[in-house]
């Protein structure tokens, strides 16, 4: 039995924990822990579990869906042509990770009858990349349960451990690095991002010094852990770092964070959100130090690393050390493909279909997922990449539907990006695009008790919202930012403070949106959703 909860809707109710708590704890007031591979004689009360979900958020067996249809096929004529592709064409997906494996499942759903091979280089089946950075460090859960529904129910050629190492849209083919050569009619590329690596080779190779992306990274900072560390050191409090950072402290391991920023996540929800994230580390027992950079890592005469040189002329002892300074988006395959891919990623449209570099779209190459550079017309046709859970599977369905449709009946991808994190106790959610804003507001709830909804704004319109342990909330933003409500909200809303008191979002630097453009989303159905544009006077 395999179990994925979609923590984008999960609204922290726990009704799962108290129907089978040997699968689903809550950690914290609704930061929702669960073994996706938990034991048969189980399955009873997981599946009470799903059924009493107030938000349907528990799936067994199969991919929470992010688009529900009224219809899995297509209601519309299709012609000749359209049948005989679905009945003898050959699709490829390059990448076997949660956009790929999404993807794969949506064409057998929606009745692409033909070929279909899944490319990955990595020699597991795709599984889920968020209980890494949690249940796993923690040993609540081994590697081997991170694993999603298999791919053989859904009849795929997976081609696992066989790395991409070129694309030639002319000839249709995608290269291996064992020099096969696979033939497509239409491809889509979902190959994501690796974890940055320290930038020093040298100190990177130091033994204790890890990266956390893929399960193996997971496994090997697990036996670390297991094996009794003195210090840990984590480079950057992001999200992947701060959660490494909560994990150590749940073991009573000894932590220091180095942030080069001014606070923990202010990256991705500005400076006064990341503010409270940093109070909540401090009050945990972590070292938290920002605004100071690592010069240097530096170990012993044995190879293995002992600390770290910080900016600020300090220094830290640490017997392991976890580098968590973002991603890279794995591009470099496409080089001399002829598509608009770079360390951005590979730019679409907002059909998830490929942009070549000249600037025109191409028809039978398709992106999704992490490495996809899209342009959002919520947030003002600015492109941009998501490295989040929902957007990923979201992503994948649209482009799995378009490859399969023609252009009068191709979905646009519009949904508002979605994510979350556990860390410290708390469960952290966030609609929207932070970082688009200009304003920020305690809308609801209490900061010192950390419980609070903070809603963005930028120049009159709430751009987003982030939750701390206020997760039922979401969906009513959602709505707001959709309808290009006016910031600060007006509604007298349970937990609303006496005062809204707006204040600068304090969010990293960026490029400003285009001037005059608001539009309005509308439609719940992915064949209905469309944008209808709003113009100030």
């Amino acid at each position: 039995m395999r179990v994925v909860v979609d923590l984008t809707r999960c609204q922290g109710y726990g009704q799962c924990a108290f129907m089978a708590p040997a699968v689903f704890t809550m950690h914290g007031q609704e930061a929702l822990m669960y073994d996706p591979d938990p034991e048969a004689a189980q399955r009873e009360r997981v599946l009470q579990a799903a059924a009493a979900c107030p938000v349907q958020a528990i799936h067994i067996d199969r991919m929470a869906t992010q688009h529900r249809t009224k219809e899995p096929e297509p209601s519309y004529a299709t012609s000749h042509g359209d049948d005989a592709f679905k009945r003898d064409g050959h699709i490829v997906i390059v990448g076997a990770s949660l956009a790929g494996g999404r993807a794969a499942g949506v064409l057998r759903r929606d009745g692409f009858k033909g070929r279909l091979t899944l490319i990955g280089d990595e020699r597991y089946e795709p599984y889920d990349r968020p209980p890494l950075s949690k249940q796993v460090l923690t040993g609540t859960i081994t590697v081997e349960h991170t694993a999603l529904p298999h791919l053989r129910e859904i009849e795929v050629e997976f081609l696992s451990g066989t790395p991409a190492t070129g694309l030639d849209l002319a000839a249709k083919q995608v290269r291996l690095a064992d020099g096969r050569q696979i033939g497509f009619d239409k491809v889509l590329i979902a190959t994501g991002v690796r974890a940055r690596p320290w930038p020093n080779e040298q100190e990177a190779a130091l033994d204790g010094v890890h990266v956390l992306r893929t399960l193996d990274d997971a496994h090997r900072i697990r036996e670390r852990l297991a094996a009794g560390v003195r210090r840990v050191l984590i480079i950057g409090a992001g999200f992947t770092g701060s959660e490494v950072a909560s994990v150590c402290r749940d073991l009573d391991v000894a932590v220091t964070v180095v942030e080069a920023g001014p606070a923990p996540l202010a990256g991705a929800l500005g400076k006064v959100i990341g503010d409270v994230a940093a109070r909540i580390q401090r009050d945990a027992g972590v070292d938290l130090r920002c605004g100071v950079k690592v010069e240097a890592l530096e170990g012993d005469a044995d190879g293995r690393v002992r600390g770290a040189r910080l900016s600020d002329g300090t220094t830290v002892e640490a017997d392991m050390a976890v580098v968590a300074l973002g991603a890279v988006r794995n591009i470099e395959w496409l080089a001399g493909s002829g598509l608009a891919a770079g360390p951005w990623g590979v730019a679409t449209d907002a059909g998830c279909r490929a942009v070549d570099i000249n600037g025109l779209v191409t028809d039978d190459v398709f992106v999704a997922g992490d490495v996809a550079r899209f342009p959002h017309p919520v947030y003002h046709y600015q492109f941009m990449s998501l490295e989040h859970w929902g957007n990923a599977v979201a992503q994948a369905e649209i482009a799995a539907h378009n490859m399969l449709s023609d252009q009068a009946h191709r979905w646009p991808h519009l949904s508002l990006p979605v994510f979350w994190s556990n860390q410290f106790g708390v469960n952290i959610k966030s609609v929207g695009v932070p970082t688009i804003a200009d304003e920020v507001v305690i809308a609801q709830g209490s900061v010192e008790e950390r419980r609070f909804v903070a809603v963005y704004g930028y120049r009159g319109r709430i751009t987003a919202a982030v939750t701390f342990d206020q997760a039922m909330w979401l969906d009513f933003y959602r709505d707001l930012i959709q309808r290009a409500a006016p910031f600060p909200p007006g509604f007298q809303m349970v937990g609303r403070p006496d005062e809204l008191r707006a204040v600068p979002a304090e969010g990293p630097p960026r490029l400003a949106p285009a001037e005059g453009a608001t539009v309005v989303v509308t439609g719940h159905d992915p064949a209905e959703r469309r944008v209808t544009l709003v113009r100030h006077q």
